[in-house]
């Protein structure tokens, strides 16, 4: 009965892994192949139907590469923000001798469930004068109180004797909080930035409201106009191309732009891995 029951989750599993990887296989292929090939025939591995000219396009381009700039701007601006509060609010919280503490966190609950709603935030970020400017994007939601709840659960199950005998040395909450709780904290540092990175990166509602100026705009919000609107710059085509040109280019482009704006996040994945369990895992769990 066990070895079926292992069976039976190798071969899930396996599907899990098969459904997960053939959409990704197929885009990094089309990327590479011309896109006339790619819709008639499908997959060919015929090296004369492959090209570079999408990335070629795609790096030439300033308006992509702004975008892609602005996003890590905007994703690591962002990452810093929530990972930085997330923390010391975390730990703040897990202080059982807290002033105030119920209170606190009544108030931060209260904001898990209830909130002003799109017209109140967007009127709050124009009266503080961030229209138009990366503090609209990186700002508004970079604090959540899941991330708190998480650093908060993972510091409290710290042992309480590490912090005392620091105290009998003479070690201050502050000396205390950065010598040895932070060293111990980072599993769950990288757990916070891996989340706060994803959303970041991958968001382009925010931009596409509080962004007027096209040259902030992120790479996502780009993608967008080419993914859905099958739209491209002026600077990617020639005038006298006719319209099929240029929804051949953009079908092109389309498979390269994903494949640039998931290396940043297939290249952190690696490194984040080993600490992504545990930080989990601790953090989730009382």
């Amino acid at each position: 009965m066990d070895r079926f029951i292992l069976l039976l989750n190798r071969v899930v599993l396996g599907l899990i892994v098969l459904i997960v990887t053939i959409p990704l296989l197929y885009v990094l292929l089309g990327s590479f192949l011309q896109p006339q090939i790619l819709v008639t025939r499908g997959i060919s591995f015929n090296p004369e139907h492959w090209t570079i000219d999408g990335y070629v396009r795609i790096f030439t381009d300033g308006s992509i590469m702004r975008g892609f700039l602005n996003s890590v701007l905007y994703a690591g601006g962002f990452t810093l923000i929530s990972v930085g509060f997330s923390i010391l609010a975390g730990y703040s919280l897990s202080i059982d001798n807290l002033a105030g503490k119920k209170a606190l966190m009544i108030f931060f609950l209260f904001t898990m469930f209830f909130n002003g709603g799109m017209i109140p935030t967007y009127l709050l970020v124009r009266e503080l004068g961030m229209i138009n400017t990366p503090w609209a994007v990186i700002l508004p939601g970079a604090v959540t109180v899941w991330n708190i709840i998480l650093a908060r659960t993972y510091f409290k199950a710290l042992p309480n004797e590490l912090k005392e005998a620091a105290r009998i040395d003479g070690a201050s909450d502050f000396k205390i909080f950065l010598n040895i709780i932070l060293p111990l904290a980072k599993p769950i540092i990288f757990v916070l930035a891996l989340y706060a990175f994803i959303g970041q990166w991958n968001s382009y509602f925010n931009a596409m409201i509080y962004l007027e100026d096209r040259s902030l705009y992120p790479l996502q919000l780009i993608m967008r106009d080419i993914l859905i609107q099958n739209e491209v710059q002026p600077g990617m085509i020639a005038d006298q191309l006719a319209r099929a040109e240029m929804q051949r280019i953009a079908e092109m482009i389309k498979y390269s732009s994903i494949v640039v704006a998931s290396l940043p996040l297939l290249i952190m994945y690696p490194f984040f891995q080993k600490y992504f369990e545990k930080g989990v895992m601790v953090g989730s769990l009382k």
